[in-house]
């Protein structure tokens, strides 16, 4: 989407987008606007900023022609400020003109944000495979988009608009991650697709293949792999800014199980689903690219191990013992806990070749995580109660809500194995996000503050955008805040 930010006597624009709250229709400012524009008072009585509400009107203008007030509602979060925007767009996209302004006189720039944000994820097209019409593309995609302030000049003002379409294009990179059916979507297609951002928007990645993978020794990630036609791939991405070397490093791991079949453990219900199993490796990429985008001062280190778990005459058997990076052995209770196994290989790799600050991991772990929280927030454990609470405190920020679970010691009491150092799924069928973290614990080699975020309800959902569950884009602005956060 394009952009250009201008005040009011200078766009031409024939029809005009304004957000408003409910708050905003007895400030002077709309009244100014009801009065620049000769509304009839009818039409001016029915604009009440309800939620989602929209009030359409013909104005007599010489340029103006089409006046659109969409209701932000009264309390503006993020995430219903940006739902309020996109919504209309993309509902009203065949109804809305080329000549198109949107009015922010008199909202804030984290409103303003969120709203160019929104009006951005109008615009995705989950139709992947479908043949394209002609002449079906959004508006917003094919002109330029004026944003009309009350400063052109200010730079908060302008960030805020860049951060918001930035923010919008990741998400929908990582949607469509999310949304490629198996047969698109492999441990290579991954690669490649980290190694094509990396190229476009200035960071390092380096992507380990099989031959590499064994000569590590990464040997979960191989045991996972071993039922698949489809080698895996361990990728390492790093955001290098000048001075990198006196900012604090931060590391991001992503569980990037490209479709799971639950292994010899198969699953019963939903296995259409999942090819969203590697939400957690979409949500930490997206952070890297955005990272990378915003040209943010701060390292950072993102790490993917990627794979697909299938059934195959050489896939691991429920009661195998298999190695990891850490040297530690792990019975596998059950194959279909395959993403810690993974998640365990990458954790230790991070840990040990790039010492991070903060360490953080993301995947779509547990079922156990969805029957507690739903699709209202990721469940979130930590060892550093400060990292948590700012974890928390963004995520509110952000509409991508995180919710703290324990990590008692008792959990690791049930996982413990007659035969190898860890069991990969505790023994009662009880707590099952705490004990998934507890044994992600297990190989962070005790790091000081580490966090780990079961998005497995918030990665891939339904939403008035599709009429079948589809990536949501989770996380990766969250994690970007996060960091800016840190820099200030």
């Amino acid at each position: 989407m394009k952009t250009n930010i201008t005040t009011l006597d200078n766009s031409l624009a024939k029809e005009l987008l304004i957000p408003i709250t409910e708050a905003d229709i007895t400030r002077t400012t709309f009244q100014d606007l009801v009065s620049r524009f000769g509304l009839n008072a009818t039409i001016v009585e029915s604009v009440r900023g309800k939620y989602k509400e929209v009030i359409t009107c013909y104005p007599n203008h010489d340029v103006v022609n089409k006046i659109h007030f969409i209701g932000l509602g009264k309390e503006t979060s993020f995430l219903k400020l940006r739902g309020a925007v996109r919504s209309f767009s993309f509902r009203n996209k065949k109804q809305l003109g080329a000549s198109l302004a949107l009015v922010a006189t008199f909202i804030d720039n984290k409103t303003l944000e969120a709203i160019v944000n929104g009006l951005e994820l109008s615009t995705y097209d989950i139709a992947l495979y479908k043949k394209k019409e002609e002449n079906n593309a959004h508006p917003l995609t094919q002109t330029t988009l004026d944003i009309v302030v009350r400063n052109a000049t200010e730079t908060t003002t302008e960030a805020a608009i860049i951060k918001g379409i930035a923010t919008g294009e990741t998400q929908k990179e990582i949607m469509d991650l999310i949304n490629q059916p198996a047969g698109h979507m492999y441990p290579q297609t991954l690669a490649d697709w980290v190694f094509d951002s990396g190229r476009k928007h200035g960071y390092d990645v380096t992507i380990l293949d099989k031959t590499d993978i064994q000569k590590n020794g990464l040997d979960a990630l191989l045991a996972v792999n071993r039922g698949s036609e489809f080698p895996p791939k361990f990728i390492i991405a790093e955001h290098k800014p000048a001075g990198y070397e006196d900012f604090k490093t931060i590391g991001l791991v992503g569980k990037g199980v490209t479709y799971d079949t639950g292994g010899l453990n198969i699953k019963i219900n939903g296995m259409r689903y999942m090819k969203s199993d590697m939400g957690g490796a979409a949500m930490m990429l997206g952070a890297m690219e955005l990272t990378a985008k915003l040209n943010l001062p701060i390292h950072l280190i993102t790490i993917i191990p990627a794979t697909d778990n299938r059934v195959d005459a050489t896939a691991i058997s429920p009661g195998d013992v298999i190695g990891s990076y850490s040297g530690k052995t792990i019975e596998v209770i059950d194959t279909d806990a395959e993403g810690r196994l993974i998640l365990a290989d990458g954790l230790n790799y991070m840990v040990k070749n790039y010492q991070p600050d903060v360490l953080i991991d993301a995947a779509t772990l547990t079922g156990s995580a969805v029957r507690a929280l739903g699709s209202h927030a990721g469940a979130l454990f930590s060892n550093n109660q400060e990292l948590a609470d700012q974890l928390r405190k963004v995520g509110e920020s952000t509409g991508e809500r995180l919710w703290q679970l324990p990590l008692f010691e008792e959990f690791k009491n049930e996982l413990k194995s007659d035969i190898a150092d860890i069991a990969n799924l505790g023994n009662r069928p009880t707590a099952g996000a705490s004990t998934a973290a507890k044994f992600l614990e297990y190989f962070t080699e005790n790091h000081s503050s580490w966090a780990h975020i079961d998005m497995a309800g918030m990665a891939y959902g339904d939403s008035e955008y599709s009429s079948h569950k589809a990536g949501l884009g989770y996380g990766a602005n969250l994690i970007v805040e996060y960091l800016k956060d840190i820099v200030k």
